[in-house]
């Protein structure tokens, strides 16, 4: 055990909330591959006031001292939307940074672990920050790639620190990298033709999102998103108040070229939606996640170099899912992205068990390039 003290402190005010924000950018400062969300970004997802989500969720965040030196921090998280949906008793962890010392992070992991206990739960799981609606996932390889929007990043060592504690693999998430070249490959005729086929066969007909609609399209995307996603492992649906925020903050980064609706062509129901979001993290690398007042000038340089994409969300209504809609979404997103010279596209995250969308992206070259875990443990 070591000889020096080691204090945690419960965050209560702005100021500590400030500290509990900054630790990361200290934490990770000298590691190259780690690149540093915008600030004010992760300042209004813990915002209680600003954020909706937190009208269904409590937090508790805490800072770990070792002999008066800042050395760690970890959020306790009850999301009781997911319990009601999943009718379970799971708490979360999440924000967890800390040093390569498991005296800290145990001390660490026993206050997350107590005040989710206190809120009569069961299991606690993690690493989220704060759901697995926003950056979820512990990073287990792939060291040496940098994260992309809205994706995290960690030290190797984490996984040593959270086993350490006591806790077991719940789930993996992949992400797959796949590139531009596949446009140029026999399973593109193929993808062309399966294209034209479901669409014809189908009766669909497939759209770019109406940017001067937006509050209506969001609100399709919302009904896709809550039916799509019901039978995924940790889903929790979506309010209203909770996905008109997370969309007006996706506004400002979005390229329409790559968001797509998939229609019926008699009715006009939306029954698809693909969104790939440009890699802005490309755009904020050595800003320390600043935008102001310099770093927006550096930003709008490096923005015109962004060549790479994450498709983030893809999904059909159960009930026309198994007809093969999904080629559509990929096969207009492979063609856009060469279009605008993008280089390849991360997929993530997909659950290890989806083994539908694995195979399907498997045959269009993509393959496996990063895994992300998501841990348990009995309280």
């Amino acid at each position: 055990m070591s000889n020096k003290e080691i204090n945690i402190v419960k965050v209560e005010n702005d100021g500590q909330r400030n500290i509990f924000i900054n630790f990361a950018y200290e934490h990770y400062k000298d590691e190259p591959n780690w690149v540093p969300p915008l600030r004010f970004d992760v300042r209004n997802t813990m915002d209680k006031k600003k954020n909706p989500l937190y009208k269904h969720v409590d937090m508790e965040q805490w800072l770990a001292y070792k002999d008066g030196e800042l050395v760690g921090r970890i959020a306790g998280i009850v999301n009781h939307a997911h319990n009601e949906f999943h009718k379970d008793k799971v708490g979360f962890f999440g924000y967890f940074e800390c040093i390569n010392d498991k005296d800290v992070s145990r001390k660490l992991f026993d206050k997350a672990a107590e005040y989710v206990k206190s809120k009569g739960m069961d299991t606690i799981r993690g690493p989220v920050n704060p759901t697995t609606n926003d950056e979820c996932g512990l990073l287990i390889d792939a060291f040496d790639k940098p994260n992309v929007i809205l994706m995290p990043y960690n030290f190797k060592y984490y996984a040593d620190l959270i086993e350490d504690y006591g806790f077991t693999k719940a789930k993996d998430l992949y992400a797959l990298w796949i590139p531009s070249t596949v446009i140029n490959l026999p399973v593109m005729d193929k993808l062309n033709r399966i294209s034209d086929m479901i669409l014809k066969r189908e009766d669909l007909v497939v759209r770019k999102v109406n940017m001067k609609d937006f509050k209506n399209e969001v609100q399709r995307v919302r009904e896709v998103y809550n039916n799509a996603w019901s039978d995924n492992w940790g889903f929790v649906p979506m309010k209203e108040e909770e996905f008109n925020y997370i969309a007006g903050n996706l506004k400002m980064i979005v390229d329409p070229n790559f968001v797509f609706f998939v229609e019926k062509r008699d009715t006009g129901e939306t029954i698809g939606f693909s969104l790939s979001l440009p890699d802005t993290n490309q755009a904020i690398t050595g800003l320390n996640g600043k935008l102001f007042p310099f770093g927006i000038f550096r930003y709008l340089r490096q923005k015109k170099n962004i060549n790479r994409l994450r498709v983030i969300i893809m999904g059909v209504k159960h009930e026309y899912q198994k007809k093969g809609i999904d080629a559509v979404f990929y096969r207009d997103t492979i063609v856009e992205g060469n279009r605008k010279g993008v280089e390849g596209a991360e997929i993530s995250w997909v659950l290890e068990d989806n083994m539908v969308m694995m195979q399907t992206v498997i045959n269009m070259s993509a393959k496996i390039y990063k895994t992300y875990r998501i841990y348990d443990k009995t309280v």
